[in-house]
């Protein structure tokens, strides 16, 4: 009986210090999305009191959605007001303005969301202790300021990590 327990707790001292030296896709995925904060919003600058702003507004359409209203002219009193007010409907993609955005005249509008699709390789280099991670990244969650964006958002897109195993762990270091 005493050999069976002096078994056991050389068997627990074995795998408590087994190491986390192998990278997998669900550890490398994990890391990505911590370390470099998936899902992002991805947000375009709507400078309301620029007249080609508003221009741009009116070419793509946008006042036909019903989230914002454009003002096609201004009197000299109303110099440097916005030309662009935003809907009750587009409060939901409106993003909190900073001091120097509402200074600036500016509204940031929520477009999508970028997210990490998968793993798609794991490049272990030679020393075991670093690697190079390619993942896929997508936008979900489009928003109807979509248009405004020049991303192509219907497209997948193909990133790079790279990772190091230090102190028994894998971290992030950097990511493409």
């Amino acid at each position: 009986m005493r050999n069976f327990f002096n078994l056991l707790i050389f068997a627990l001292l074995i795998v408590s210090c087994k190491s986390n030296e192998t990278l997998d896709s669900k550890t490398a995925l994990e890391l990505i999305q911590k370390g470099k904060e998936y899902p992002k919003v991805v947000d375009y600058e709507i400078y309301t009191a620029d007249p080609q702003e508003a221009k741009r507004m009116l070419d793509l359409g946008s006042e036909k959605s019903g989230m914002l209203k454009v003002q096609l002219t201004q009197a000299s009193k109303d110099i440097g007001e916005p030309f662009i007010t935003f809907t009750d409907k587009a409060s939901l993609y409106l993003l909190p303005q900073t001091a120097d955005d509402k200074g600036s005249k500016v509204q940031r509008v929520k477009v999508a969301e970028e997210v990490v699709n998968a793993v798609t390789n794991i490049d272990i280099q030679e020393d075991g202790k670093s690697a190079v991670v390619t993942y896929e990244i997508s936008f979900k969650n489009l928003t109807p300021f979509s248009e405004l964006s020049r991303m192509k958002l219907d497209r997948t897109r193909s990133l790079k990590a790279n990772l190091i195993f230090d102190d028994k762990e894998w971290s992030l270091v950097h990511a493409l």
